[in-house]
């Protein structure tokens, strides 16, 4: 009986029926028969470019160099940009403006009414005013600008050398297209104050122009209420001729009319209207007098023999005399009859006058009564002449009735046209007196002051700003670059592409790069044999073999044609891990001697027959392991007649070895190994993270499916560890 091997951790390895082996696996002779080719097996489908957040770590850290150039490049070139580029300075100047403008006048042609937002749309609009181009050309004609190299565009070297131009009109554009450019109008939330910033390479020049902005926003100001002015006036002023052609239009129209109806007007009225007038009023007062008189009259009549009683008789001066002189001569008459008798001369002759005194009252009553008669019937007679006048007049009056209306009419349109022409000529006065009224309510608050501090450009801000910009920019090339060429990136993608699990992950180096908790560093060798056996245990720890399988437990190593070197590395790490724990191993070496002049013979010959792998299986030198080289490909193999040599030669490995690893190449460029991938039991992918594009992870893959097999598991190689 041979003796058996131990390996720690999977139990005793031995010749006879594997069932207290490795692999747990029964060991029989192979029979010397064919199993059917294998079908080709789809391949996995898998997102090529699916990158994990975790991920990104990965392809950071791959792609550093590329980022940190990135971010290095364009900080060199902030730098340059802010040690060569001319400093500039701003200078600022505000501006207050009021919304309710200057009440100079009352009927002001500019009036002003503050909006419901308080003005901040006015404020706004004038924002724009101050950027305008006739605000702009005031202030480059005030200070001379377009003779300024800074800003006319003469004086850049690309101007030099496409020529300077010919045109006033190119330099006064050019200066006013520099000067917008160097222009900022900004105005703070809730406030009413505008800002005049300029940037220009001389502190001075920026204060000046800043300034001259500021005044010839104000002068242009002016210069539009006094235009608005002016237009009004002459607007005004040309429809005076046309109000004045129309109230001697209407003018006309009256005296036209009433030389037509012969219509005498006489202080704004008709002459006939005024005699009836005045005839009424004659009427009205001979009416009176003769109604006064009849009274009168009728009295004296109502008084019969004494006339005196009337208050004509009291009232006349005849009889207040007369009356008086009869009352003497009675006093006298009564006096003399007492002394002297009434036959004495004396008072005959008093008598007598009394008589003589008496018979002149009734006289003169008699006259005062005549009189009266006389006056009523005048009075009466004038009332009946005055009556037929103005009856006579009456009829005259109604026939002017009908051409009064339309005269009448006539002299309201003339009434009209005259208020509106002294409408027009009154505000004519008003609007020349207002062309040189100013009414805007701006003013200058603070002049711009030369600046201390240069404003752009500002070098640590630059630099700042690169930095973290060519980090996110290089950042986003790495991610496009990982994008557009994927790689493998983590255990989880390359599980999720080959739908297989990840064995292990082995470190690229062999130095020393963790340690112990203890203190000790640990060999990196170390690491490597622990993950390969760790690998090994879960190849074989849920094996897919039927139990009367009657060859050797076997494993095949490939990869996609770059990682080639980690191919080789890591299939000889599993044949020592298993060599080191006691297990006899076979290791196939399917690319050995293929760069030789005279390859030596092995797995080709193998297969072809033409010699037994005892006779070409080579003992490494203290240890458990046989070497089998790839072979001379010196005649082509027949599918049958390799999978049975294949089958043949793992039957008789059986009785020396417990385990065959096999370095199966890169299988879309090594066909030889397709027998092998369909015999053996376990199939291993090797990549590296983040180096092995996952493109040829795929092509691997359908490499494999199209043996016949799919990868069991897959080994990867982290260069960063």
């Amino acid at each position: 009986m041979k003796p058996q091997f131990k390996l720690a951790g999977y139990g005793v390895l031995s010749e006879r029926p594997l069932q207290s082996s490795l692999l747990s696996l029964p060991q029989q002779h192979a029979p010397e028969v064919m199993q059917p080719a294998p079908e080709p097996v789809p391949a996995p489908s898998h997102a090529s470019s699916t990158v994990e957040l975790g991920d990104l770590k990965r392809i950071l850290v791959r792609r550093r160099f590329l980022i940190f150039a990135t971010a290095a490049l364009l900080t060199l070139v902030a730098l340059f940009y802010g040690l060569f580029t001319p400093a500039l300075y701003s200078s600022v100047a505000e501006i207050i403006i009021d919304p309710q403008d200057l009440q100079v006048v009352t009927n002001d042609v500019n009036p002003s009414r503050v909006p419901p937002d308080g003005g901040i749309t006015i404020v706004e609009s004038q924002v724009a005013v101050v950027q305008s181009t006739g605000v702009l050309l005031r202030a480059i004609q005030a200070t001379n600008l377009t003779e300024d190299p800074e800003f006319n565009g003469q004086g850049g070297l690309l101007s030099h050398l496409l020529g300077s131009g010919s045109a006033e009109t190119d330099k006064t554009a050019n200066t006013l297209d520099a000067l917008r450019r160097r222009l900022a109008v900004k105005r703070a939330d809730k406030v009413l104050v505008i800002d005049v910033i300029i940037t220009a390479k001389s502190p001075d020049k920026a204060a000046k122009l800043a300034n001259a902005i500021a005044q010839a926003y104000l002068a242009d100001q002016a210069s539009a209420r006094a235009q608005a002015a002016t237009e009004a006036s002459k607007s005004i002023t040309a429809r005076l001729d046309e109000q004045r052609r129309r109230v001697q239009q209407a003018e006309n129209a009256v005296e036209a009319y009433k030389s037509a109806n012969n219509m005498v007007m006489a202080a704004g009225n008709l002459v006939s209207d005024q005699e009836l007038t005045e005839i009424n009023t004659q009427l009205s007062a001979a009416q009176s007098r003769t109604a006064a008189l009849k009274a009168q009259v009728d009295q004296l009549r109502r008084s019969g023999g004494a006339p005196d009683a009337t208050s004509e008789a009291m009232r006349s001066s005849v009889i207040s005399s007369l009356r008086a002189q009869e009352a003497t001569l009675v006093d006298q008459v009564s006096q003399l009859g007492t002394e002297l008798g009434p036959r004495h001369p004396s008072m005959i002759a008093a008598q007598q006058q009394l008589r003589d005194t008496r018979a002149l009252i009734a006289r003169e009553l008699a006259r005062i009564a005549a009189a009266a008669e006389t006056d009523y019937e005048r009075a009466l007679a004038n009332q009946q002449a005055l009556e037929a006048k103005v009856a006579g007049m009456k009829s005259k009056s109604l026939d002017t009735d009908q051409a009064s209306v339309r005269l009448r009419e006539l002299q309201r349109d003339l009434e009209a046209v005259r208020s509106v022409y002294a409408t027009y000529l009154q505000r004519a006065q008003e609007t020349r007196e207002q062309i040189n009224v100013d009414s805007t309510n701006a003013r200058i608050i603070s002049d711009a002051m030369p600046a201390l501090k240069k404003s752009w450009p500002p070098l640590p801000l630059l630099l700042i700003g690169a930095l973290f910009g060519g980090l996110g920019l290089g950042t986003g090339m790495a991610l496009i670059a990982e994008y557009s060429s994927p790689t493998v990136l983590s255990r989880a993608q390359m599980e999720s592409a080959i739908e297989a699990p990840v064995l292990g992950v082995l470190p690229a180096k062999t130095g020393r790069r963790r340690w112990w908790p203890f203190g000790s560093a640990m060999p990196a060798g170390q690491k490597m044999d622990a993950v390969a056996g760790l690998a090994l245990r879960r190849l074989f720890s849920a094996s897919r073999r039927p139990p009367d399988w009657p060859l050797v437990p076997s494993i095949l190593v490939t990869s996609p044609p770059q990682d080639a070197a980690q191919r080789g590395r890591v299939a000889r790490l599993l044949a020592n891990a298993a060599a080191a724990r006691g297990s006899r191993v076979l290791f196939i070496d399917t690319s050995a001697g293929s760069g030789k002049k005279e390859p030596q013979p092995g797995l080709l010959d193998v297969l072809r027959g033409e010699y037994a792998f005892e006779a070409l299986s080579q003992h490494t030198p203290g240890s458990n392991v046989a070497v089998l080289g790839g072979g001379r490909p010196k005649a082509g193999v027949s599918e049958a007649q390799s999978v049975y040599f294949t089958q043949h030669m793992l039957a008789q490995a059986g009785r020396s070895f417990e385990l065959v690893v096999v370095d199966g190449g890169a299988l879309a460029d090594n066909l030889n190994a397709s027998p092998l991938v369909a015999m053996v039991d376990e199939i291993v992918l090797v990549a590296t993270l983040n180096s092995t594009p996952m493109r040829d992870v795929t092509a691997a893959l359908q490499a494999i499916s199209v043996m016949g097999r799919l990868p069991t598991g897959a080994m990867l190689v982290d260069e960063a560890a």
